[in-house]
């Protein structure tokens, strides 16, 4: 018997993960849902179940590269196929930390875990064309500014600055990658919106209720993931930058070609695959 189509989306135990991942399961895939926190997964799986779809929990944990790695194994054990990875999960810190591995946490979380768990799948992907592959950047993209002499910020950091790297790093692996995979693979970052989702934490409590005012919802944000994941306008579209359901060219620094081809080898060495 033919699998299910089978989706997997990071960070999906709420925000415009879990949104992405009802919808997705509306359509009939069987979704799922990569989160570090297994209560909180399973409460998102119990979410989409009750509302007729087909959902399960991986325990990930991007912030651990040994994480990332026994997570790809047991979906692997799982499911012969998948055909659809949306990197949505990310984080945003006040004061710097590291990872298990020593990676600044919102860079190594938000760029390195995710190329790590893509790259681990990416046979699974290939073997199911057509497949697609989502990276969840950012607007904020535009401000970033790497340098490979310092990717993790030891000399300066911000949280905003680590942040807008990160996105920044989303759409050079985008680019690259999709100049990498083959034929019937396809790969496209997208600028969901500015949601109101659990990536703000971190903030003030009354800062965090008026973004909840101001914001987009998660349900309007995960628009743009299902369309790109499931889309048949952008089924042989790859490599592209999308700001909400539009095509832009992103920043000047996205577009580097030379940037993406070093910080990809640089992604391969922090996340031990080279």
């Amino acid at each position: 018997m033919r699998e299910p189509r089978t989706v997997l989306v990071t960070g999906a135990s709420s925000g415009i993960g879990l949104e992405a991942a009802r919808a997705l399961a509306a359509s009939g895939a069987l979704v799922v849902l990569a989160c570090r926190d297994a209560a909180r997964g399973q409460a998102a799986c119990a979410q989409v179940a009750a509302a007729g779809g087909r959902a399960e929990l991986l325990e990930l944990d991007l912030a651990c590269l040994a994480g990332v790695r026994c997570a790809a194994d047991e979906f692997k054990k799982r499911h012969g196929r998948l055909d659809a990875l949306v990197n949505n999960a990310g984080i945003w810190t006040r004061e710097r930390r590291t990872t298990a591995d020593g990676l600044e946490l919102i860079f190594g979380t938000n760029h390195v875990g995710h190329f790590l768990l893509t790259r681990l799948l990416q046979d699974r992907l290939e073997a199911t064309r057509p497949s697609r592959i989502v990276n969840v950047s950012s607007e904020a993209h535009k401000s970033g500014r790497l340098d490979f002499d310092d990717l993790q910020l030891e000399r300066r950091w911000s949280g905003w600055q680590a942040y807008a790297n990160s996105k920044l790093a989303n759409v050079l692996f985008t680019r690259e990658l999709a100049r990498r995979l083959p034929p019937g693979v396809t790969a496209n970052a997208v600028h969901p919106g500015v949601i109101s989702t659990r990536i703000f934490r971190d903030l003030p409590g009354w800062l965090k209720a008026l973004f909840g005012l101001v914001f987009a919802s998660p349900e309007k944000g995960a628009r743009p993931l299902v369309r790109l994941c499931d889309g048949p306008d952008v089924a042989d579209v790859s490599g592209r930058y999308f700001d909400k359901l539009e095509e832009r060219p992103g920043s000047a620094a996205s577009q580097d070609a030379a940037a993406a081809a070093r910080l990809w080898k640089a992604s391969e060495q922090l996340a031990g695959l080279s």
